[in-house]
């Protein structure tokens, strides 16, 4: 009798298909790239994609917690650490793209003419041009600290400002104030209302901006679904690669696929 009534209620339960959570950075999100891409995924395995959308800084914070199965974001150095001190397994490149300084096309800083990001910075800084740093600790915030740093400037004052938010409405807040700003390409291209916003500024290559991709210690973790979390890795770094290169808005590409 036992074992009827539990065919009974395997066959009144709905299937239920694997389901993942990822931590990540929110270019990858407002870019639109999700939108495109976990669906493909979804259909060719079946496997549903929850993402939480925030600063790497928090992303791995949250991470760190066990509350993902997926960590992706673009500080690689705290990647690193973050699978040396076990909380992840391996990490492995996914994709890249650029940091880019947006302001206004007046330029009145004449960053332009800059024959680097320090001269950039540095011609920003001796202005006195108004610049809205995203204040939040995101990969974005990290990599802008390391440059002021490596052009021998602390930022402070009434020009440099803290927006304490993400990319889009640190952007935002920048056009409005006819200020400037760094910004990933991939959000900068995919935002609605430049207004008379421009990038002033790019092709350095200490703009370089690599993203990572590690799935959650299981065995620091038990609860994580680590077999998706697995397929999930798997195909971002197979096939998934061709749908990363192949998404473009305005038809620019936004993201690289350089999988190791």
């Amino acid at each position: 009798m036992r074992s009827l009534i539990l065919a009974l209620s395997l066959i009144a339960a709905p299937l239920q298909a694997g389901t993942i959570l990822i931590q990540s950075t929110t270019s990858t999100q407002n870019s639109g790239l999700y939108s495109y891409l976990l669906p493909i995924f979804t259909a060719e395995t079946g496997i549903e994609v929850n993402v939480v959308a925030v600063g790497t800084g928090q992303a791995i914070r949250n991470a760190q917690n066990g509350d993902a199965d997926v960590l992706l974001v673009h500080d690689q150095a705290a990647e690193e650490a973050f699978v040396a001190e076990g909380y992840g397994l391996e990490r492995y490149n996914l994709m890249y793209n650029d940091f880019v300084l947006i302001g206004p096309e007046a330029d009145p800083a004449q960053v332009q003419l800059a024959p680097n990001l320090s001269a950039a910075l540095q011609a920003i800084a001796s202005a006195e041009a108004p610049f809205i740093s995203r204040g939040d600790d995101s990969g974005t915030h990290r990599a802008e600290l390391g440059y002021w740093a490596t052009a021998g400037i602390a930022p402070a004052g009434a020009w440099y400002r803290e927006a304490g938010a993400g990319m889009g409405a640190t952007i935002r807040v920048a056009i409005e104030s006819q200020a400037y700003t760094l910004s990933d390409r991939a959000t900068w291209v995919s935002y609605g209302e430049k207004r008379d916003a421009a990038i002033v500024f790019s092709g350095d290559p200490a703009l370089f901006n690599q993203y990572g991709i590690i799935a959650l210690n299981p065995e620091r973790f038990a609860h994580v679904n680590s077999a998706d979390a697995e397929t999930f890795i798997e195909w971002m770094l197979g096939a998934g690669q061709a749908h990363i290169a192949a998404y473009q808005v305005d038809g620019q590409q936004l993201f690289f696929p350089n999988a190791d």
